[in-house]
C-alpha cells in the first residue's frame, strides 16, 4: 500500500506562489492573428492554444517563430472543433463543448476547467532558455511517465527521472484521476517533481528544448484520457492470437537442435506452448550485427524455423541496433551516413561497436532490409529488439553528446526506441503482410503502441522486492497510454533452481502473476527455467498455471480487441475503474486484468493469506470458489501455493475456453461462459482468423452478450460480421459463479436468451 496525499486547490495556489517575488512577470501584451485557436503575445514570448479536439488543447510557448519541439510521437491532425474565444477584464477564454481554458492577462498562465467549470489544472511559472521548465497547480495522485523500478504507483513526494535505460522507461505522458492527462512533447531528458516539499505541486524540467509544448487531455475517466492520447499518437494494432499463449525463452539457446528441442519437449509433456525465442549470440565471433546465424551451430535456419512451425509453435529472434566494427552491415549503414558517431565499449561481453542512427529514414530502411534479408527470410514470426534505449556504452548521458539525423542527441534522446521500432514495424507490415507485426522491445517512448510492440521490464534481478516493484511499474506504464507490457518471469538474473530450492516459491508466484500479464513469457540467464527443470511438485503448479492461461485466451483476445477498437487497456490500475474510490487510488499491489478480473499477486514468501481491497460499492466473487464478497472492504484472502487471489466483478460474463495445445488449435469442446450475478452486465465476444490484417477490412465477428440481473437471463446477441473459416456453430457451456456442469448451448449466430433462474 502507498500513502495518498490530496491537496486542495486553495492550498495549491498558496504553495505554487512560492513567494510572489520568485515568479517572473509575463503579462499578455496583445492577441495575435491566428488561423485557429488563440495566439497571444506576452512580455517573454508567444503563447498559442489550439483545440485539436473538443477534449484536447495543444499548448505552445516560445520565442516568436517557435513551432513546437521535436515531436515524433504525435501523428494526428487537428479535428474541426466548434470552439469560442472570448475576453474578460482579467482573462482570455477559449471554450469547447467539453472544457474551457483561461489565460490570465497579468501572468499569461493557463487554467483548465471541465464543462462544469471545475478547475482541473492551472499553470504556475514557466521558463525557457537552456532548458524548459513549467510549474503546475494540481491535486495528487499522479500516474504514468513510463516504467520505473521505484515501487511507486502514485508519485507524490518523488522526482521521476525520464531517461531511457535498461529496466527504466521514460514516456512523457501523465494521468490524474482528477480527470485530465498531459502529453509532454519534449524528447530530451526530463525530471518531474510531484508534490515534492518546497516545490510547486507539479514541476516539469527538460534539459533542453526551445519552448514549452504539451497537450492537455480532458477525461473525466482515465480511459477517456488514454483514448485521447491514442488519438494523438496512434492506436495499438491487434496482436496475433498466438501472442497471448505461453512463451519459453532463455539467454540463450545456443544451437539449432537446442532451440527445436524446447517446444518438442513441451509437446511431449502435453503442456501448451505457442512461442519459443532465439536470444542473442547466435552469430559468429566478431559478427554481432551482421544479422547472420553461425552455420556451425545453426546449419539450416530455415529448416529450424519450419520444424518449430510444424509443431504449431511460433518463434522470434533477437536483433540489436548495434554492430561489431568489421561487419559489412555497419559498412553499408556508414556509407549511407546512418551511423551514430563514436565507438562504444560493450556493456557485455567485452568488445567495441557502433550504433545505427534510427532517426535517419534511410538508416531505418537499410536496417530493416538487413534483418529481413538475412534473418526474416527464414520465416521468423517477429522481432526482439534488445538494447534499444539505445544502450550505447552503458553510461548515463552518452546520447546527449552526439549528433543525429533529427538534431542534437540532447534534444531527441528519449525517442530512439520509437524510431527503432518504427523501422521494424513499417518494414514487417510491408514485407510480411500475412503476419501481424510483433515486436518485443526493452524500451519505449510515446506513440510506440502503434508499432505492434510489447515492452518488457528489462534485466531484472530475482527477488521478492523486484517482483513487488513490477506491479506499479507495469500499471504506470499502462497509464502512460501504452497497453502491452511484460517481464521476465522469475527475474532475468536468478539463482539456479537445482542449487537453491527456495527459488521455486518465488518463481511460482511470479509465474502466477505472469498468467495475468499481457504477455506470458518465461525468460532468464543461466541454466534456463523450462518447467521440467523444477521439481515434480512445482511442475504440477506451473502446468496448471499454463492451463489457466489457455482457458483465459477467449477473454484475453476479446480484451485485445477492446484495446484496438476502443482504446482499451488490458492491465489496469484500480484508478481506471474506481477513480472516485479514494482507497483504490492508494493500492499498489493489485490491479484489474481486463474489466472483469481483480488480481492480487502474492508478493511475500511463506504467507497463508494476504489482504485484498475490493474497491467500489458493487459485489465481487472469489473466482476459485464462487463465494460472493461485498465491495468497499479489505478481506484476508487465502494464498495456497497453487494459486493467487483473483476476484470477478458482479455483473460480469467471463469466457473460459477449453485447454488447447496452442492458441489456434481446433477444438470441439465448448467454451464456458461464467456469469457472476449481482447487477446487469455485458461482454463483447470477438473472433477473427487469428493472424494477418483481414480484421482491418472488417473481416471479424462479434457477439454482444448481456446479463439481466432482474430476469436472471443471459442474452447472446446476433453475431455481427464474418471472417474466412468462421465456424457456423459455437458450443457454449453456461455456468454461474463457479465451474460446474452448467448447460450446453449451441449458438448458430441468431440471438439466443438463456434463462438462469437459480443464478443470483
Amino acid at each position: 500500500m502507498q500513502r495518498h496525499i490530496s491537496v486542495s486547490l486553495g492550498a495549491l495556489a498558496l504553495a505554487c506562489a512560492l513567494g510572489a517575488g520568485q515568479a517572473r512577470a509575463d503579462a499578455v501584451t496583445a492577441r495575435l492573428d491566428s488561423s485557429a485557436g488563440l495566439a497571444l503575445s506576452t512580455e517573454r514570448g508567444v503563447l498559442r492554444l489550439d483545440p485539436w479536439s473538443d477534449a484536447i488543447i495543444h499548448v505552445e510557448f516560445g520565442a516568436p517563430g517557435f513551432a513546437g519541439n521535436y515531436n515524433p510521437a504525435v501523428i494526428a491532425t487537428p479535428e474541426k472543433v466548434d470552439y469560442h474565444v472570448s475576453e474578460t477584464a482579467a482573462a482570455w477564454v477559449l471554450a469547447t463543448g467539453k472544457l474551457s481554458v483561461e489565460v490570465d492577462k497579468a501572468t499569461a498562465r493557463i487554467s483548465f476547467f471541465d464543462a462544469a467549470h471545475h478547475l482541473l489544472l492551472a499553470e504556475g511559472d514557466r521558463d525557457i532558455g537552456l532548458g524548459a521548465r513549467q510549474d503546475f497547480l494540481t491535486k495528487t495522485p499522479l500516474y504514468g511517465l513510463g516504467q520505473h523500478q521505484n515501487g511507486l504507483l502514485d508519485y507524490t513526494g518523488a522526482t521521476i527521472h525520464l531517461q531511457q535505460a535498461n529496466t527504466d522507461v521514460g514516456v512523457p505522458m501523465m494521468v490524474s484521476p482528477q480527470g485530465f492527462g498531459l502529453l509532454w512533447n519534449n524528447a530530451s531528458v526530463m525530471d518531474v517533481d510531484v508534490g515534492v516539499a518546497g516545490k510547486p505541486p507539479l514541476e516539469i524540467r527538460n534539459e533542453t528544448g526551445p519552448g514549452v509544448d504539451y497537450d492537455f487531455i480532458a477525461g473525466p475517466e482515465v480511459h477517456d484520457i488514454i483514448a485521447g492520447y491514442r488519438w494523438l499518437t496512434g492506436d495499438a494494432p491487434m496482436m496475433a492470437r498466438w501472442t497471448w499463449g505461453m512463451w519459453q525463452s532463455k539467454e540463450h539457446y545456443a544451437t539449432q537442435d537446442e532451440l527445436v528441442s524446447i517446444p518438442a519437449r513441451y509437446r511431449k509433456m502435453g503442456v501448451p506452448i505457442d512461442a519459443v525465442v532465439q536470444d542473442w549470440q547466435y552469430w559468429q565471433a566478431g559478427q554481432w550485427g551482421a544479422q547472420r546465424m553461425d552455420p556451425a551451430r545453426y546449419p539450416d535456419p530455415k529448416a529450424m524455423v519450419q520444424a518449430i512451425h510444424d509443431m504449431h509453435v511460433h518463434t522470434i529472434i533477437s536483433v540489436w541496433p548495434r554492430f561489431d566494427l568489421g561487419t559489412d552491415t555497419l559498412a553499408e549503414l556508414d556509407k549511407a551516413g546512418a551511423v551514430l558517431p563514436g565507438v562504444y565499449p560493450n556493456v557485455y561481453p567485452h568488445g567495441w561497436g557502433r550504433w545505427y542512427d534510427a532517426w535517419n529514414p534511410k538508416g531505418r530502411d537499410i536496417y530493416w532490409r538487413q534483418i529481413m534479408g538475412r534473418l526474416g527470410v527464414y520465416g521468423f514470426d517477429g522481432w526482439w529488439l534488445d538494447g534499444d534505449e539505445a544502450e550505447l556504452g552503458g553510461s548515463t548521458g552518452e546520447m546527449r553528446e552526439i549528433a543525429t539525423a533529427a538534431g542534437p542527441g540532447i534534444e531527441v534522446n528519449n525517442a530512439f526506441p520509437l524510431m527503432h521500432t518504427s523501422a521494424v514495424h513499417d518494414g514487417m507490415l510491408r514485407d510480411q503482410p500475412d503476419k501481424r507485426v510483433f515486436i518485443l522491445s526493452r524500451s519505449a517512448y510515446a506513440g510506440q503502441q502503434r508499432n505492434g510492440v510489447i515492452t518488457w521490464s528489462g534485466d531484472t534481478h530475482a527477488s521478492w522486492e523486484t517482483l513487488r516493484k513490477q506491479i506499479p511499474a507495469a500499471l504506470n506504464f499502462s497509464m502512460s497510454g501504452i497497453p502491452y507490457w511484460s517481464a521476465d518471469i522469475g527475474g532475468f538474473f536468478s539463482p539456479d533452481q537445482a542449487k537453491d530450492p527456495s527459488y521455486a516459491e518465488l518463481f511460482i508466484r511470479w509465474h502466477q502473476f505472469g498468467v495475468f500479464n499481457p504477455m506470458f513469457r518465461i525468460h532468464g540467464a543461466g541454466n534456463g527455467k523450462e518447467i521440467w527443470t523444477f521439481d515434480a511438485a512445482t511442475q504440477k503448479i506451473l502446468i496448471n498455471d499454463v492451463r489457466l492461461r489457455y482457458r483465459l485466451l477467449p477473454y484475453i483476445y476479446a480484451t485485445s480487441w477492446d484495446v484496438t477498437a476502443h482504446q482499451g487497456t488490458m492491465m489496469r490500475a484500480l484508478a481506471f475503474d474506481f477513480r472516485t474510490d479514494p482507497k483504490a487510488l492508494t493500492v499498489t499491489d493489485e490491479y484489474m486484468f481486463g474489466k472483469t478480473l481483480l488480481v492480487a499477486p502474492v508478493l511475500e514468501a511463506g504467507v497463508k493469506t494476504r489482504d485484498v481491497y475490493l474497491p467500489g460499492t458493487d459485489g465481487w466473487y472469489d473466482v476459485w470458489t464462487g463465494a460472493a464478497v461485498a465491495g468497499g472492504q479489505t478481506v484476508a484472502a487465502a494464498t495456497p501455493l497453487d494459486h493467487i487471489p483473483v476476484y470477478a466483478r458482479a455483473g460480469s460474463i467471463l469466457p473460459l475456453g477449453p485447454v488447447k495445445p496452442y492458441a489456434d488449435a481446433p477444438t470441439m469442446q465448448p467454451t464456458e461462459l461464467r456469469v457472476f450475478p449481482g447487477k446487469d452486465g455485458d461482454f463483447i465476444w470477438y473472433d477473427d482468423t487469428g493472424d494477418g490484417y483481414r480484421y482491418q477490412k472488417g473481416q471479424y465477428a462479434t457477439i454482444a452478450m448481456s446479463w439481466n440481473d432482474k430476469t436472471h437471463s443471459l442474452t447472446l446477441g446476433a453475431r455481427q460480421g464474418q471472417y474466412p473459416g468462421m465456424p457456423s456453430r459455437i458450443a457454449f457451456r453456461v455456468t454461474c459463479k463457479a465451474d460446474g456442469a452448467g448447460r450446453i448451448i449451441s449458438y448458430e449466430g441468431a440471438e439466443k436468451v438463456i434463462a438462469m433462474p437459480k443464478c443470483y
